[in-house]
């Protein structure tokens, strides 16, 4: 019996956000994993086991899940966002490296709102020209290679979209990026800080580089800072689409 394995993206926070099929796939699981507060996004209901699990172990929950759908069942993961997005699908995908068994399986990938697209509708239309998205963690990679990448975007004056900026665990990491941007950005250009979109704890503020601070961002916010282009206008962020 071959089984299934889902990949879905639950979007930034709002149920409104979920796409139906990501909604019709949650209800054909079933079982469902998820780092612990995306599965609370899941209501419960009769025939489905829920299993959730830490932040960092996305390897482990990613051979449990295969493991499952191996022996036939409805087996889905969710992920924040857009499960393509420095999230689960990516995970999967490498634990299938090491079981090719595993690789008959009927996996699909389901899209969902990633972070940055919520922030920037809120802010307006900061996204309009090229952009770039970065992940500050350095749980996966040194924070050099971060560091030459956000230098390599300053260099190609993209708008660059900020993901998991700081942590209890990594509480310098963001204040290393702003000082990095202040050596190559000149200090009116404006930086989005989107906290939590789509929930009731949602929070979006536009400072200019200059007023930018460490302490401004945690792990539910993305930080958007804008190119040589980007304008405000009125309460809205916008980068033009011409570049002359």
């Amino acid at each position: 019996m071959i089984g299934r394995l889902t990949i879905a993206g639950l979007g930034p926070g709002a149920a409104a956000q979920v796409t139906p099929e990501v909604s019709a796939a949650l209800a054909a699981a079933s079982d469902i994993f998820g780092y612990g507060p995306y599965i609370t996004r899941v209501p419960a209901r009769p025939g489905l086991t829920l299993h959730a699990s830490d932040n960092r172990e996305e390897l482990a929950r990613a051979r449990a899940a295969l493991a499952l759908a191996a022996e036939g069942r409805e087996i889905a993961i969710v992920s924040s966002g857009d499960p393509g997005v420095f999230a689960m699908a990516a995970a999967v995908f490498e634990a299938l490296e090491d079981r090719p068994d595993w690789q008959a399986l009927d996996i699909r990938v389901l899209p969902g709102i990633t972070a940055m697209l919520a922030a920037a509708a809120r802010a307006g239309a900061p996204l309009a020209h090229d952009f770039c998205a970065i992940n500050l963690s350095d749980n996966l990679k040194p924070f050099a290679l971060i560091a030459r990448r956000i230098r390599a975007a300053l260099a190609g004056d993209f708008v660059m979209a900020f993901y998991n900026p700081r942590s209890l665990s990594r509480p310098e990491g963001f204040a290393r990026a702003l000082a990095i941007l202040r050596e190559g950005a000149e200090p009116g250009r404006p930086v989005i800080f989107a906290r939590a979109v789509g929930t009731p704890d949602e929070r979006v503020e536009t400072v200019p580089l200059a007023e930018a601070r460490a302490d401004m961002a945690d792990m539910r916010t993305l930080v958007i800072v804008g190119s040589s282009t980007t304008r405000r206008v009125g309460r809205f962020v916008y980068t033009p689409r011409a570049v002359r």
